[in-house]
């Protein structure tokens, strides 16, 4: 039930930024809706009709290759995103003055609505299909397919909507990736630290005290100086980095620091302290 929601929550966000900015503004999107997109630009042919005709087509060829669960996900979800694009387009929207806060929008509202959509284990890019046949019988990598098939959608939209309108289409990509990662992630990010330094202990006693954090020792040896190490390895919410980093430059300016980013952390976690 909780993943229907998410579903109905996250395609109807879908649907808005569609039918409510993007078509009327001219930006395109990518995978399956790009391509309906693309096609509504150039003959007219609403992306309710166009959309679940691509992907009984991509089906077909990739059927065999995706898990059932994400096909009948998959299934829901487009049947669905065709019925409110059916619903909203030409109800409400009007072209806008400034296209770039419409693309601003459209990546916010987008990337909110794929948000809901991947947490509940489903889809409405198309390309995935592609990418895992090609996977499956070339070994091209999943997601770098994925990647160039959707920025190939992109492309031909240079040659029907124009090079403006294009990279208006690339600014609401960027937007909604950004979006549905926080969405995934969650707001409240962090990040993981390892540290090096001949002087840990103090690093470790400074972290405890001031930042009322702690920290989980490896043990390590370098290749070229063959020296055993003591590596803190620590996970800190990220607006605490800055401190940290500085706690640890007034112990050790010559500390060796790597910063990690972390997308999700459970278990074992107290108030941002890792449990040793």
């Amino acid at each position: 039930m909780k993943n229907t929601m998410y579903i109905i929550i996250g395609t109807l966000l879908f649907a808005l930024a569609v039918s409510q900015l993007g078509m009327p503004n001219s930006i395109a999107e990518g995978g399956i809706v790009g391509i309906a997109l693309l096609i509504y630009y150039g003959i007219g042919i609403s992306p309710s009709i166009s959309t679940p005709i691509i992907f009984v087509i991509l089906l077909s060829l990739g059927i065999r290759y995706l898990p059932r669960h994400m096909v009948y996900k998959t299934v829901f979800n487009v049947i669905l995103f065709s019925v409110f694009i059916r619903f909203l387009e030409g109800r409400f929207a009007q072209p806008m003055e400034d296209t770039m806060l419409a693309a601003v929008f459209a990546g916010i509202i987008t990337g909110a609505g794929f948000g809901f959509i991947y947490q509940a284990g489903s889809s409405v890019g198309g390309t995935s299909i592609i990418a895992r046949v090609l996977n499956r019988q070339l070994g091209w990598d999943l997601t770098g397919t994925t990647l160039a098939l959707d920025a190939a959608v992109v492309i031909v939209g240079i040659f029907i909507i124009g090079p403006v309108s294009t990279m208006y289409t690339l600014i609401t990509l960027y937007i909604g990736k950004v979006v549905t990662d926080f969405v995934l992630g969650g707001f409240d990010s962090k990040k993981a630290i390892n540290i090096v330094s001949k002087h840990s202990e103090d690093i470790s006693k400074r972290i405890t005290h001031d930042l009322a954090s702690s920290a989980t020792v490896f043990y390590g040896e370098g290749e070229y100086m063959r020296e055993q190490r003591r590596v803190l390895y620590i996970v800190v919410h990220t607006h605490k980095l800055l401190q940290l980093k500085r706690v640890i430059k007034e112990v050790d300016p010559d500390a060796f620091i790597v910063v990690h980013n972390v997308k999700d952390v459970s278990g074992g976690f107290i108030s941002g302290v890792p449990v040793e």
